[in-house]
Formats: C-alpha cells, structure tokens, sequence
C-alpha cells in the first residue's frame, strides 16, 4: 500500500528549493512513490471531532527554479483518516497561530502518527529545549535586559545575538569584542520581538563550518557540514552558505547519545542539531 503523507508547510512558491529541506524530502518522498499533500496550517478545520483541511496533491517536484512543482486539484482531507503521516513543517513565526496548529494536530495523534509530536513541537521549541544540555553549548543567555547583555559581553567578548524562535539563519547578529552598537541592536530585538532573545558567545571556529546532523527516531541518519558564504559568519544553507557531507567526531557521537533518548522519548523524530567546532 501506498504511503499517504500530508506536509504542512508554507507556500511552495516561496521556498528557496536550494536550502529548503521540506523540498528535499518531498523530492525523495517523490521518488520512492509516496503520495503527497501540500496544506497551509491557516487551512486547518476542526468539526464534530474530525480535522480537514483543503489540500493539493504533490503531482511533481523538481530542482528548477520557477517551475519545482506542479500541483493537482484541491481537495479536502480528513487528516485522521485519509492520511498515514503528517509532517509539520512550516516556519516559524512561532505564535498563536503556530500555536493553535499544534492544539488541533495533536487531536488526531491516536488516528494518524504527526512528525514531530505536536505537544513537544509546542513545548520544547529548539532553542529553550538545549538550554538542558549546557555541557555542550557555549555559554550563553537567554534575556531582554541590556545591562545584563553588557554583563555578558564583557564577560564573553565577541556575541551573536539571535531571536529565540527564528530559523535560517534569519536576524543573527555578531557584535565584535568592542561591544560597538550593542545597545542599539538589543533595543531594536526589544522592539520587534516580545519575547527575550538569545546571547551566546561567539566561537570563531564556525569560520570551519557548522555541522548539522540529521537524527531520526533518535538515531543518526546523516550529517553535513555547512561553510558560510564570503562575507558571511552564518552557515546555513538559506543564506547563502555551502555543504559538503561529513562523518561525526567522538564527541558529536557523545552528543548524539545523550540527546537521542531524550528526543525519542518526546516523539521528536525528526531532528536537526547544529555543531560547531566539533564540540
């Protein structure tokens, strides 16, 4: 039997195919005759204990710019029913919106197996989940407090300031050892997000190349490592940066081991991390 998934996600006509990996598994979904639905959260409908949504059947994907997709006719799915998998995989904003999708996803979690588990999707975001493996990240602070920040950087030197809920590499900041316009960027976090943001110490080491490795269910599947672009310190692929692929250090395999049971016991089944340095 055919495997039925439904990828929640944003418009295919505003991906950047070339660092987008929700293309990258509908290419290979694709490929081993997976059938496939694109829906937009905003679409999701709860009535009498059922969740549908109107979506598009994936009928081609391609790596060409302008012209990676073609879609079927719209249809309604019952996505209890006429699924086998949902893959959440929209960026973020992580707002009420956001929110609300996980609330109603995790209504249909005994009837259909949705990737990642919509409570820990909602409950360990990424950045504040690490915050429980200090021993392997820099050193680093979570705040909206500017003279807390200027403790920090004192302490620390070179930071990169980033939001708590961005991805892609999107608005991460590096402020030099001077401190030059830190007040400013702080004031400018405080205006645009509600919420603290991350500080964590520079590490010149990404200058080699951030490595993501790629778990599923808890068990290495795959690895890359991610150069920036000229001009760049950010890594990621959706900002220019470049990958080549790569094996794991004996630490980045110690890291793994103490973060894998921990995701597989939270139903994050398919899970990113970013190394730098090795450590």
């Amino acid at each position: 039997m055919t495997l039925r998934a439904a990828v929640q996600m944003d418009p295919m006509d505003d991906i950047n195919i070339g660092g987008d990996s929700s293309f990258h598994l509908i290419l290979k979904a694709l490929d081993r005759g997976y059938a496939l639905y694109h829906y937009d959260v905003r679409g999701l409908t709860w009535e009498a204990g059922r969740l549908t949504t109107k979506a598009n059947r994936i009928i081609e994907a391609q790596r060409e710019t302008g012209a990676h997709y073609k879609f079927g006719d719209e249809v309604v799915l019952d996505l209890g029913r006429d699924v086998d998998v949902v893959l959440m995989r929209q960026d973020p904003p992580f707002d009420l919106g956001y929110l609300t999708g996980t609330w109603l996803l995790e209504r249909i979690a005994r009837e259909t197996l949705v990737v990642n588990d919509p409570v820990s999707v909602r409950n360990a975001p990424e950045k504040i989940f690490v915050l429980d493996f200090p021993e392997f990240m820099p050193p680093t602070m979570v705040t909206r407090d500017l003279d807390a920040v200027k403790d920090f950087q004192a302490r620390h030197g070179a930071v990169v300031i980033k939001p708590l809920h961005g991805n892609g590499g999107k608005a991460v900041f590096r402020i030099d050892a001077d401190g030059g316009n830190l007040g400013a960027l702080v004031e400018l976090f405080g205006q645009v997000w509600p919420e603290p943001f991350m500080v964590q110490q520079f590490l010149p080491s990404v200058a080699k190349g951030d490595k993501r490795i790629v778990l599923v269910d808890g068990e290495v599947a795959g690895a890359i490592n991610r150069k920036p672009g000229e001009g760049e310190f950010r890594s990621n692929l959706a900002v220019g940066g470049y990958a080549e692929a790569a094996d794991l250090t004996p630490r980045e395999r110690e890291i793994c081991d103490v973060l894998g049971p921990q995701l597989r016991e939270r139903g994050l089944v398919f899970v990113g991390i970013d190394v730098i340095g090795g450590e």
